[in-house]
């Protein structure tokens, strides 16, 4: 019998497809600055380069950066004062004409160079000049919005250049902040599979995996981390990349931004100029841990060991203003589901930012 009159239904192929982008070299070390022409060659980077800095970060190494890549390429220089869209704009215009970008310092510069790399579609160099927060590897910026902070998507680098001489020597408090960041991935995951379960948002494992491992490996480490050592340096460094690493595999922020981020953005909004990103993030960490039936005891003992601030006090912050935190974190990225978007009362917030104080 002919099996041509059977007709069988085409068995479906897998299709499921994801474009991540990663940063193809990464290099950390002692006096590693000096292989930034390498890097460069390495990735292919072509034509002029346009380096960004600030008036501080230029005497630290961007001045060196720019005498390093001269020779081989045709060197443009701007000066980040200030991170706004209105620098963002002439940053844009200035760059029109270089064939990849380099950002050499802080948060700031670090994100105002991968934003008009993004605009433009330059490939982008990160050279950071202190271990403040993931930034240095993510494809998402922190931009000022009305009396706020947005985060954007933004391209990530092609290549990462961290010497760990220049970060040991930035201030201590810059580094606890970035240690307070990465922590702070272990409640952002906790989040994101709260969201997962009651809201059926799709996640990746894999990013969740290499977000906790990072963040666990620093609180298991915290005592090592001490003021102006390069090795401290190098572990802190390490981890803010992996983090950034874990955004980029799962597309975005989710990794490493949950409920204590929201209220980190919004502390940082009501205390303007008080307090660092990570420091607000860290003191969420606490908090949002709490919420969630963890040990928020350990996320508190590690950031003591570090140095960062656990209390609103510690930051010279009144708790009402915490406490106002915490009610706004639910205006922030609403469309990002945390615990704390389940009905937080003034009330219960209060309490909460109390319990940071508990002994």
């Amino acid at each position: 019998m002919s099996a041509d009159p059977i007709r069988l239904l085409k068995t479906k192929g897998f299709d499921k497809s994801r474009w991540m982008q990663l940063p193809r070299d990464v290099v950390i070390g002692h006096d590693v600055l000096g292989q930034v022409p390498e890097v460069c060659a390495d990735i292919c980077l072509e034509d002029s380069a346009m380096v960004f800095y600030g008036t501080n970060t230029r005497r630290y190494a961007g001045d060196r950066v720019v005498s390093l890549l001269e020779g081989k390429y045709s060197v443009s220089t701007f000066t980040v004062r200030e991170m706004s869209m209105e620098t963002i704009k002439e940053a844009e215009e200035a760059s029109r004409g270089a064939g990849f970008i380099v950002g050499v310092g802080g948060g700031r510069i670090i994100d105002c160079a991968k934003i008009v790399s993004y605009n433009l579609d330059r490939p982008f160099l990160s050279i950071p000049t202190a271990a403040s927060h993931d930034g240095i590897a993510s494809a998402r910026a922190s931009v000022p919005v009305g009396d706020g902070n947005a985060s954007l998507e933004a391209q990530p680098p092609m290549g990462i250049v961290a010497d760990t001489a220049i970060i040991a020597a930035a201030p201590h408090r810059l580094l606890a902040a970035g240690c307070a960041d990465v922590i702070s991935n272990s409640t952002a995951v906790l989040d994101w599979e709260f969201a997962y379960r009651l809201r059926h948002e799709v996640l990746s494992e894999y990013a969740i995996a290499l977000s906790r491992m990072t963040a666990e490996l620093l609180m298991k480490n915290a005592r090592s981390i001490k003021p102006h050592s390069e090795e401290s340096a190098w572990m802190v460094t390490k981890a803010l990349v992996s983090s950034g690493v874990a955004m980029s595999i799962a597309g975005s922020s989710r990794p490493a931004s949950g409920g204590e981020h929201k209220f980190g953005h919004a502390l940082e909004r009501l205390a303007q100029g008080k307090v660092l990103h990570g420091e607000a993030c860290g003191i969420g960490t606490i908090i949002v841990m709490y919420l969630h039936g963890g040990d928020w005891r350990g996320i508190r003992a590690a950031l003591r060991a570090i140095g960062a601030p656990t209390t609103p006090r510690e930051l010279g912050i009144d708790d009402e203003v915490a406490v106002e935190a915490l009610l706004a974190a639910r205006t922030i990225r609403p469309e990002r589901f945390t615990i704390l978007d389940t009905g937080l009362t003034r009330e219960s917030a209060t309490e909460l930012v109390r319990m940071l104080y508990e002994e």
